[in-house]
């Protein structure tokens, strides 16, 4: 098994950055563009996830198209929820995603645990490669999500469940 753990600052309340953590439709704008991560049928496709809810996305990693199929199995608003891989390419997965309020905004934490299949070539794999991919990955779309967050709650915006402007 491999961990990652990343956290941010956002200037926002919780309960703001709490929604579009979740929000579907906002999830391809916060990652990797050469990815090409989209949603697909067979889960929620907009709007904001809640507790048993799928999402399918599809998306492009190391050269190969994959599908992940997620469920929200964790939730509490705004603190945190859970979401757990259920079909893809990793052996198992569970990303937490944790909010708490401070002086300055609110820390978004992401929690990160997989392992890859392959057994002792997995662990391996996992070690020297995807621990590193997946951390980039995740900090990536950290700062993405505070960059859209911040501009819309700046701008006066009250982060709503849907596509946010400008997209």
């Amino acid at each position: 098994m491999a961990r990652v753990t990343e956290e941010i600052w956002v200037r926002a309340p919780i309960d703001v950055c709490f929604d579009a953590a979740r929000d579907v439709g906002l999830h391809p704008r916060t990652v990797w563009p050469q990815t090409r991560e989209r949603t697909l049928p067979g889960g929620r496709m907009t709007g904001l996830m809640e507790k048993g809810e799928t999402v399918v996305f599809e998306a492009v990693h190391f050269g190969v198209r994959q599908r992940l199929v997620s469920v929200v199995e964790q939730y509490e608003r705004p603190s945190f929820f859970v979401d757990e891989m259920r079909q893809g390419a990793f052996r198992y997965m569970i990303h937490r995603h944790e909010f708490s309020e401070g002086e300055e905004g609110t820390c978004v934490r992401d929690v990160l645990e997989f392992a890859s299949p392959l057994g002792t070539v997995g662990r391996l794999f996992d070690k020297l490669v995807l621990r590193r991919y997946m951390r980039a990955f995740i900090l990536y779309r950290q700062k993405e999500l505070k960059r859209i967050v911040e501009e819309l709650y700046a701008a006066g915006g009250q982060y709503y469940d849907g596509d946010p402007p400008g997209r």
